[in-house]
């Protein structure tokens, strides 16, 4: 039906995932769940499963702890990259706004 929003549109573009971390760790812990489930299905003992299970998640939290701190890593190097080193105080231009003397002086009255 054309105007209802159940289905999407043939022709639209596939959508990309705006934080392809959180989609992997969301499969990461769909096998968290699943293995266990297969290993006691197949004849594994509790405690086996229980275990494996537990490992499975530590191994998927350090793995989110990695891709989540490589992500700030390289946005660090990106804005690194695209903005430009103003120098020591931070300022532009050649000084002729730092004060002092300046040759060839006017007066007011001049």
């Amino acid at each position: 039906m054309p105007g209802t929003r159940d289905h999407a549109r043939a022709d639209a573009p596939p959508q990309d995932s705006p934080d392809p971390v959180s989609d992997v760790v969301r499969w990461a812990a769909f096998s968290c769940v699943l293995v266990p489930v297969t290993l006691l299905i197949c004849g594994q003992s509790f405690g086996g499963a229980a275990g494996t299970a537990a490992g499975l998640v530590a191994v998927t939290c350090a793995c989110r702890a990695v891709l989540r701190q490589s992500e700030r890593s390289a946005a660090r190097a990106l804005a690194e990259q695209t903005v430009p080193h103003r120098g020591r105080r931070g300022r532009t231009g050649t000084g002729a706004h730092r004060g002092g003397r300046h040759p060839g002086g006017s007066t007011p009255g001049e």
